[in-house]
């Protein structure tokens, strides 16, 4: 089973922080409202070298849906993803976040390593136990700075160490 890279886009790839001078800054209008997002074009490149080296499917896990396709993958260099469907309609009863249940039902018995920045041990326990799932890594990236080298490395890290990587 290929493992999956779940990506977020809010606070990963648009960090919410003022950003470096490798990002570049967009307007994307999406059913009428504009947003500004700040993308870093290597970011694209990155996660694409990831897939490969470890045999993983990047796959959308954000509000943006098939948005993400449209406005976030051609400016960062991502050929159109799968797009997990979430609503933040949902509300947890639990304390896990809104996308987790989208999550659990998308991935059923696949590895995955999730980069959000909204996971947290809530969102790890209703994976493990409510769900039953455990070959899997929550990546939390710091929302102010946005997806690094050190979450990328931690993703190769896990996914060659615990033998899932299909590219080692």
């Amino acid at each position: 089973m290929k493992p999956l890279l779940l990506l977020d886009v809010d606070g990963v790839l648009n960090p919410m922080g003022r950003p470096t001078p490798d990002f570049r800054r967009y307007r994307c209008t999406i059913d009428g409202d504009v947003y500004t997002v700040h993308l870093n074009p290597r970011h694209g490149r990155r996660l694409l070298d990831l897939a490969l080296a470890t045999g993983s499917e990047l796959v959308w896990a954000t509000t943006w849906e098939q948005h993400a396709n449209e406005w976030i993958a051609p400016r960062i260099g991502l050929p159109s993803l799968p797009v997990i469907p979430v609503s933040p309609d949902v509300v947890s009863e639990r304390g896990e976040m809104f996308k987790t249940s989208h999550v659990a039902r998308y991935v059923g018995r696949r590895p995955f390593v999730w980069f959000d920045d909204q996971v947290w041990a809530e969102d790890e326990e209703y994976l493990r136990v409510h769900q039953g799932l455990a070959d899997f890594l929550l990546v939390h990236v710091d929302p102010l700075r946005g997806l690094t080298s050190r979450h990328l490395g931690m993703a190769h890290e896990w996914l060659t160490l615990t033998g899932f990587s299909q590219g080692s």
